[in-house]
């Protein structure tokens, strides 16, 4: 899954476990480079003092004999160093007898010219040693101080501290991925909320707004000029409404008047025949243009939620019957086979407004009829299934493309130019679906082009009180 499509919450808790995983490990790299320089320190203190302590012994010492000023010296050497001490000369040679075996061969490195002090680290057998030497004045003689001491248990802090990083990495990785996401899910919880609402939002609750939380931040502002957009639209929509009704009641008192006009003006004998015609083709037009208005009509009153349906117990089968009647004139004309099939469900009751389901069917044999050549056929059958009835309208006519089918069911639209030859106002399927919505049913179709279309109907059943 590529990081662009992932959620925001998820894109937000990887950036934050990202960061924090940098943040640890940069902290640990440094505080681990720290630790190392402060054991250094430590350890160049400890052999600091040490070279001091065999200072003041070699002061002390100056009168004593040779042997003497050796056996304090072996003596201090494996006191305070495991014997890892040595005196040279300014020319390389030793002062003293090395004090132990270890001592005598250890790499012993040289001081650069120039140089009082030096301090390093060197190997020997395969371990890692702390070295410091240092120049010192003994009587008119200038000698060099080694003492070493192993860095092992350095190494070994350093280790166990970098191992202590790494076993807590995926600790804190886990911590930190819970606490990211919760801290991101907890910060976006409103943006589903928003997200929720604005989806339930349609052209039919334009009035309902998104929720708006006084939290003073971007959200509270972003939500506030969503509600403020979606009130434009509401007032844009409402006009449009408002034009719509008022134009289509407007115009049915002309379109009554010309038609009247025409119908008079045809049973005049002395009409010639040209101006027959002309008033026949008036008379035709003035009908499917009343028929347009109706149905901007019925439209534009359920946008208003101004419908006249009546809401009762009904026998579906009534409905679809009488449906059915309408539409065998028509399918005897175009000869096509009309079938009906009720079965076992033809006395289900389902509550609901029998003028306005008597429409739906309707809507749904005419359209069916329109686009199947003879001898093609139409069915509408009932049946009922998990506590819902379904009317099914088949045909195999041209079918529908795929691309269309999500938008049959909108206003004015015609699915392809071959279609719009057809006569039909582009309203019946959408006056379908919102007589389907007004009776919480299902309303869906299914395609294929040149074998036919389906479109199912799924209401509840009305159970017996």
């Amino acid at each position: 899954m590529r990081l662009n499509r992932a959620s925001i919450s998820l894109r937000l808790t990887l950036w934050f476990v990202s960061i924090f995983l940098l943040g640890w490990l940069s902290f640990g790299a440094a505080m681990w480079f720290n630790l190392k320089h402060t054991l250094a320190d430590e350890r160049y203190n400890t052999l600091s003092r040490r070279i001091d302590r065999l200072q003041d012994l070699l002061h002390k010492s100056q009168d004593e004999d040779t042997a003497d000023r050796y056996q304090e010296f072996k003596d201090f050497a494996h006191a305070t160093g495991n014997g890892l001490a040595e005196i040279f000369h300014a020319d390389g040679s030793r002062a003293f007898p090395s004090p132990s075996a270890a001592a005598r061969s250890f790499p012993w490195p040289s001081i650069p010219i120039g140089s009082s002090e030096r301090f390093l680290q060197v190997k020997s057998s395969d371990q890692p040693y702390w070295v410091l030497a240092r120049a010192f004045v003994l009587g008119k003689e200038t000698v060099f101080i080694y003492t070493a001491a192993p860095a092992t248990g350095n190494l070994l802090i350093l280790q166990r501290f970098w191992q202590g990083l790494l076993i807590s990495a995926p600790v804190l990785l886990l911590v930190s991925s819970a606490g990211g996401y919760w801290l991101s899910r907890r910060a976006l919880k409103p943006v589903d909320r928003i997200t929720a609402t604005a989806r339930s939002i349609s052209i039919r609750n334009l009035s309902e707004r998104l929720p708006v939380t006084k939290s003073g931040d971007e959200l509270e502002r972003l939500t506030e000029t969503c509600n403020a957009m979606l009130a434009r639209l509401e007032s844009a929509v409402s006009q449009i409404k408002q034009f719509t009704g008022d134009a289509s009641h407007e115009l049915r008192g002309p379109l009554s008047f010309v038609r009247t006009v025409a119908e008079v003006a045809l049973r005049n004998p002395e009409v010639d025949q040209n101006s027959q015609q002309a008033f026949r083709d008036i008379v035709e037009e003035i009908a499917k243009a009343s028929v347009l208005l109706e149905d901007m009509l019925t439209l534009a009153r359920a946008d208003a939620n101004c419908g006249d349906a009546v809401m009762e117990p009904m026998v579906l089968a009534r409905a679809i019957e009488e449906a059915c009647e309408m539409a065998r004139p028509i399918s005897a004309e175009r000869g096509l086979d009309l079938r009906i099939s009720l079965g076992s469900a033809q006395s289900t009751m389902v509550l609901g407004d029998f003028t306005s389901l008597r429409r739906l069917f309707w809507i749904l044999l005419d359209n069916a009829l329109k686009y199947t050549e003879a001898p093609g056929f139409v069915e509408i059958s009932l049946s009922l299934s998990d506590g819902k009835v379904s009317v099914q309208v088949r045909d195999n006519g041209r079918g529908i493309p795929e691309a269309d089918l999500p938008h049959i069911f909108d206003r004015f639209y015609r699915a392809d130019p071959s279609r719009s030859q057809i006569e039909g106002s582009g309203l019946g399927l959408a006056i379908a679906k919102w007589i389907a919505d007004l009776h919480h049913a299902k309303l869906v179709a299914s395609s294929e082009l040149n074998k036919g279309t389906v479109v199912q109907l799924l209401l509840p059943v009305l159970l017996p009180s």
